[in-house]
């Protein structure tokens, strides 16, 4: 599903990442450990083709992130990011059904998959499909970023530091969530997940 081979990336004389050699098969979960700066953003990056590399290539379903239009390859994977990235204009709901909306769902199958998301994140919609992002905790915030990013049943799921920024019990129940997430009929294919490494 992703492979790096021998990617690098750097900017004029200095070298952010690489090179690097991995790959990670349907269905796998790789975890990217490291400090602060070490390049786990770098290489999420250079798999959703928000940056090239500038040695080497990296591939998405056997298939060079030159090749794709990004707007297609970012619509297959679903992207859980540090600053949790939430449209402050849209409600809960329109943030999670964001990219469903874009490929065109039926309205009665979003708000389903809207609803289905939002209780698997424990934030029911009759309590916050309504809300906008101000209205919520970082780490409710958090979890909308985790609903957005499996939204539309993308192959692949990318997750930098998902568990950062969620309240203080949290993130031992998500990740137990995160770990279910390959046993549920829909899953993400591949996960590769990035987070700092303990303090």
């Amino acid at each position: 599903m992703i492979e790096f081979r021998d990617a690098a990336f750097a900017v004029g004389e200095r070298t952010l990442l690489g090179p690097l050699a991995l790959a990670v098969s349907q269905g796998e979960t790789l975890v990217l450990l490291g400090a602060s700066g070490a390049g786990k953003t770098t290489a999420l990056r250079l798999i959703n083709a928000l940056l090239l590399p500038s040695a080497g290539d990296v591939l998405v379903e056997g298939r060079s992130t030159r090749a794709w239009d990004p707007v297609v390859l970012r619509r297959r994977i679903g992207y859980v990011i540090q600053e949790i990235g939430l449209l402050p204009h849209l409600t809960v709901e329109q943030n999670v059904g964001l990219v469903p909306l874009l490929e065109r769902w039926p309205r009665a199958r979003i708000r389903a998959r809207v609803a289905e998301l939002l209780d698997l994140v424990r934030l029911p919609a009759a309590d916050f499909a309504g809300r906008l992002p101000r209205e919520l905790s970082g780490g409710q915030r958090q979890r909308v970023g985790v609903a957005r990013a499996l939204a539309a049943d993308p192959p692949m799921l990318l997750c930098d530091e998902p568990f950062g920024a969620v309240d203080p019990l949290a993130p031992q129940r998500l990740q137990g969530q995160f770990q279910a997430l390959p046993a549920r009929p829909r899953q993400a294919a591949a996960l590769l997940a990035a987070r700092r490494a303990a303090r």
